[in-house]
Formats: C-alpha cells, sequence, structure tokens
C-alpha cells in the first residue's frame, strides 16, 4: 500500500513522526507493508527546520519539497494544488494522509478528492464555530470529502454526527483514534532536560509561560495593546511571564512604534522562539500556561496545567468544561481576571479523564490505513 503524505508545517511534520514511527513498527511485522511518501509543500518556511530539527526529533525528511512559500490563501492554496496533482498522478497513491487545518490539509485533500483517491485526515471533527477562521474553513471542507476521519475525541465524532456525517452520501468512516499530539509529548518527553529552565534561570512553577502568534491577536493594534498591557501586569502584579516571542509577533510589534515601545518598557520576560524540546520543558515547569494556540492548550492538558486562551472561542470545548482551561477573550482586563482566577485553582481537584486517548494513537491510525489496503 502506498500512502503520500501531505505536511505544510513544523507542527505538522511533529504529527506525521507520530505516524511514520507507528508505520515503521508495523512494516516490522506484516507482510502487508505501508510505503508512505512525505510531501513539504512549503507553506512556512521554518529556518528551524534544519537537519538537527529532523535528527533530534528523530523525524523522517520529506521525500519532496514543493517549496510553496506564502501567499493569499487562494494563491497558496491554488499553487500548491497544481504542484501536488502532478506529483498524485506520478506516484498514484492508494491513499493520500492530511493534518489538521491549514491550507495544505486543505490543498492536498481537495487536489486526491478531484483524482478519486481516498483521503484520510487525522484531527477530524474539529470546530471552533467561528467561520471567519481560514482554518474552521479548511477543517469543515476536509472532512466532508474524507474516507477516513480520525477524531482526537468523543466531542468531535459528536460534532461529526450532528453535521451529518457519516450517512449514505458521505460514504466514509468515522473513528475514535486519540491524539497524535499526545503520542508524540509521550514520546519525547522522555528526552527532554532542565537545561532549558538553568539557560533562562528559571524555576519550576515560578513562571507563566505565553505564546501569542494569531492573526486574530497581532493584526489589530488594540488587541496587541491589550494583550501586552495584560501580560505585563500580570508579571508584575503575579508572577514573571516568559513570552517566546513569535517571529510573526515580533514582526508586527515591530512596525509599530507605540507597541513596541510598551514592549521595551514592560515586565515581561521576553525571550527567542524556542525548539519542540525546549517548548515541552517551558511548558511542564510553568506554573500556567496563557496562550491563542489550539495545540497548546491541549499540551497544558497533557503536562495537567492550567491554561488561559486568549481568543473568544476554542477548539477544544471539554478542558473548558472540566475547569482546566479558561477563555479570556482579549480585552485586557478580562485577561487578567482569567489568570487570577486561574492562579488560584488547584488543579489536583480537577478531574483528569482520558479525553484524548492512552498515547497509541499513531498505532489505532495506522491499523485502519492497513485495513484500508487490504480491502
Amino acid at each position: 500500500m502506498k500512502i503520500l503524505t501531505v505536511v505544510g508545517t513544523r507542527p505538522q511534520f511533529i504529527k506525521a513522526a507520530v505516524l511514520s514511527r507507528a508505520i515503521a513498527d508495523f512494516n516490522k511485522s506484516s507482510s502487508n507493508r505501508i510505503n508512505e511518501i512525505i510531501v513539504h509543500t512549503g507553506q512556512h518556511y521554518d529556518k528551524n527546520m534544519s537537519d538537527i530539527f529532523f535528527e533530534e526529533l528523530q523525524i523522517p525528511k520529506p521525500h519532496i519539497n514543493l517549496a510553496i512559500g506564502s501567499g493569499s490563501h487562494a494563491e497558496q492554496t491554488g499553487n500548491m494544488m497544481i504542484a501536488l496533482e502532478k506529483i498524485y498522478l506520478k506516484e498514484k497513491p492508494d491513499l493520500v494522509l492530511v493534518y489538521g487545518d491549514t491550507n495544505s490539509t486543505l490543498a492536498g485533500a481537495l487536489t486526491a478528492s478531484k483524482l478519486h483517491i481516498p483521503i484520510a485526515h487525522v484531527e477530524a471533527g474539529l470546530r471552533s464555530f467561528n467561520p471567519n477562521m481560514p482554518e474552521e474553513i479548511n477543517r469543515v471542507v476536509t472532512d466532508r470529502i474524507s474516507s477516513l476521519l480520525f477524531c482526537p475525541t468523543d466531542t468531535a465524532i459528536e460534532i461529526l454526527k450532528q453535521e451529518g456525517i457519516p450517512n449514505k452520501r458521505y460514504n466514509c468512516k468515522v473513528i475514535k483514534s486519540g491524539d497524535v499530539m499526545l503520542d508524540s509529548a509521550l514520546f519525547y518527553d522522555k528526552q527532554t532536560t532542565g537545561s532549558w529552565l538553568k539557560r533562562h534561570n528559571l524555576k519550576k512553577d515560578q513562571y507563566i509561560l505565553a505564546t501569542v502568534h494569531r492573526a486574530e491577536s497581532t493584526d489589530f493594534t488594540e488587541k496587541t495593546n491589550n494583550i501586552i498591557k495584560a501580560l505585563d501586569k500580570i508579571s508584575k502584579e503575579c508572577l514573571k511571564v516568559v513570552w517566546p516571542i513569535h517571529p510573526r509577533t515580533k514582526a508586527k510589534i515591530t512596525q509599530n512604534n507605540e507597541l513596541q515601545k510598551l514592549l521595551e518598557k514592560s515586565n515581561i520576560d521576553i525571550i527567542e522562539p524556542i525548539g519542540y524540546l525546549d517548548m515541552l520543558c517551558a511548558e511542564k515547569n510553568s506554573r500556567l500556561i496563557i496562550t491563542d494556540s489550539g495545540g497548546l492548550q491541549k499540551e497544558a492538558f497533557f503536562h495537567k496545567k492550567l491554561c488561559v486562551t486568549i481568543r473568544t472561542e476554542t477548539e477544544w470545548s471539554e478542558l473548558i468544561e472540566l475547569g482546566w482551561n479558561k477563555i479570556a477573550g482579549l480585552e485586557q482586563e478580562n485577561i487578567i481576571y482569567a489568570v487570577k482566577q486561574m492562579l488560584s485553582t488547584s488543579s489536583e481537584k480537577l478531574p483528569y479523564p482520558d479525553l484524548y486517548g492512552n498515547g497509541n494513537a499513531g498505532a489505532i491510525i495506522v491499523k485502519e490505513l492497513a485495513n484500508l489496503g487490504s480491502n
């Protein structure tokens, strides 16, 4: 069986590595071998994706790099589809595998659909219910045209049912696989050390980790202003805030003199972007996490850390219901209030169910892929 995996961003490579390892394990004990071809669309050029990135994280390097680069959503997705179509026609895969909700996800799925190639979507059924998010459109469309929908949670499966998936019109199979990011966190946790803490003179539970990168947070001066002021006040009144600043966020702030001066005068500990292993170390040793990232909300839960989400919605509603996460929005006072409330919450008293599986999502997914190939 030949599978063509389409990825375009660094987080997607980390997710895909889970399945690549699971495929390798499967091939050791099965005559029905799976041959995987990894295609990198080049959606994001990431200087951190060097040889060291692949070697340290034991991630297979892409077989093909399309080097599409940046552009508008339509331009980027269209260029990917043109390039991917040629590869599909040449390689003739039995199935195309896509992850998450990026433009690479959408392009990979749409191109396969036009050529009548089955599609497997990992992280299916996630919804923010915000139609203004490009990621939301990518998720919905990809789910509609996929043959195998691998859902990380019961909530995701229920959402698909509410949307009428599966049914007679959409010939697909919905599987609860668990979350591949839990597999990844467990695998790499053994490789993290305390060196990141020492380099930044930090101690366990003595700082708050913050990340900000979404367009909703950084494309509007007033919202970015609110976030900086909130983090500054939290760092002064509650606990030191450590902010590994995203290149996109840094560029936006640098372009605005008012925001740049505000950040420079703040009490926030601004540091350079950090790699995946160091980020895991930063997460599991923090007291609290403040973020606008979808993935980091889950990783906070993996490490049993409370989280404040500076967005107006989340794809991970189960974390809100259980009390591990709190939506704060983008108003300064609301962010501060949410953080103070969470700092006074004891995580030990909160329920901690197996929301995202037991760390064997990769094996479950590969077994289903192999079954499809044997039919």
